[in-house]
């Protein structure tokens, strides 16, 4: 499978992988694109702000990085940088289960190496209507299922 899920520096488990690689798959597919090569990697804090520091001289946290590697048009190679205690905070502040939010982060990875992005304000509310359409995708069982944390 082209798509991958890794953890680096926190205990972390996402089960039912399959079904979201499967997910991501045909949200490439509705925008015309194919996933060659996809390394989801669930992190820390700590890792993702060093990352943000030495690669994108920003100094602040985040949920998500995404790193296009692309070198074809339409076929999508990357990395996507997930923060784990980003995921759970922002689930605790928007209200949702901690799934649902990370669900919601993959698919905004996804959406920037489909081209959509989130810098002015109508960009932003694009970028949240296209991750709610995502959603949409994705069953209601593997939403409920979509991961557990370890301690």
């Amino acid at each position: 499978m082209p798509i991958r899920f890794f953890t680096e520096q926190i205990d972390f488990k996402l089960t039912k992988s399959g079904d979201i690689s499967a997910w991501l798959s045909s949200i490439a597919s509705i925008y015309k694109h194919e996933i060659l090569d996809l390394n989801v990697i669930f992190t820390s804090d700590q890792h993702l702000l060093k990352v943000n520091q030495d690669f994108l001289n920003h100094d602040y946290y985040t949920d998500i990085i995404t790193f296009d590697n692309s070198e074809e048009s339409q076929k999508i190679e990357a990395e996507i940088y997930i923060s784990i205690q980003r995921v759970e905070e922002n689930a605790t502040n928007f209200n949702v289960s901690f799934d649902q939010e990370l669900s919601r982060v993959i698919a905004h990875g996804l959406l920037h190496l489909l081209g959509f992005q989130d810098h002015t304000a109508e960009d932003k509310r694009l970028m949240r209507q296209k991750e709610e359409q995502c959603l949409s995708l994705l069953s209601k069982d593997v939403s409920r299922e979509t991961s557990t944390q370890t301690d």
